[in-house]
């Protein structure tokens, strides 16, 4: 299974590079593969390239679901509801 997470791009870089915030963690990536993105948007991450960019609402949405997932696990709780679906 691959996983590609949405990030906010904070600084853009030469040569198709920039940095996001990943949940605090800044990380160099590339973003050769999308056109036009400029500091504040959200991308979506998968092997250190953006892969695509992604609407703020939905990225909060998503990095939500993916906090509650992390809290269940470290409580041991069950999945949400939600999660379970896309399981």
């Amino acid at each position: 299974m691959c996983l590609a997470i949405p990030a906010q791009l904070i600084e853009l870089r030469p040569d198709d590079q920039a940095v996001v915030n990943l949940g605090g963690i800044r990380k160099q990536i590339s973003i050769g593969l999308v056109e036009g993105v400029k500091e504040g948007d959200y991308v979506i991450v998968h092997v250190g390239h953006a892969i695509g960019v992604i609407d703020p609402e939905e990225a909060q949405r998503t990095l939500a679901l993916f906090a509650q997932l992390q809290a269940g696990e470290e409580t041991g709780a069950a999945l949400p509801e939600a999660a379970q679906e896309t399981t």
